[in-house]
């Protein structure tokens, strides 16, 4: 079902991200409704895209707080792709910024993971 959503076929756009300009090239995407571990129902997107010549399928899953209800989405930057999880987030931060307009909050976990954190837009 379709909600005042963006049209990511063939979207093409540049952005800057810290200062350093990314090509975006989106190739296709999707999104499904599931029912997560706890009961909540989760979104999860995903985007097929070529960020500087590099093609990924990129997942996002939003989910909404217990506290208040915020809708917020949660991404993780892998190791296994083109140059590490570093050039790997700051890929999926020019591709989120390309098409929301917003960069997302970028944070390293303790354990090194690096967790990318979108808002509802």
């Amino acid at each position: 079902m379709s909600r005042g959503s963006l049209t990511l076929k063939s979207f093409k756009k540049e952005v800057e991200v810290d200062g350093r300009r990314h090509d975006v090239k989106v190739i296709g995407g999707g999104a499904e409704l599931e029912e997560g571990g706890s009961g909540k129902l989760l979104l999860r997107i995903w985007i097929t895209a070529e960020v500087d010549g590099v093609v990924r399928e990129y997942k996002v899953t939003f989910s909404r707080h217990k506290t208040d209800n915020k809708a917020v989405g949660f991404a993780v930057a892998r190791a296994d792709v083109h140059c590490g999880k570093e050039a790997d987030a700051e890929r999926f931060s020019a591709l989120i910024k390309a098409l929301t307009g917003i960069k997302p909050k970028v944070y390293r976990r303790s354990d090194g993971t690096i967790e990318l954190v979108c808002g509802r837009k």
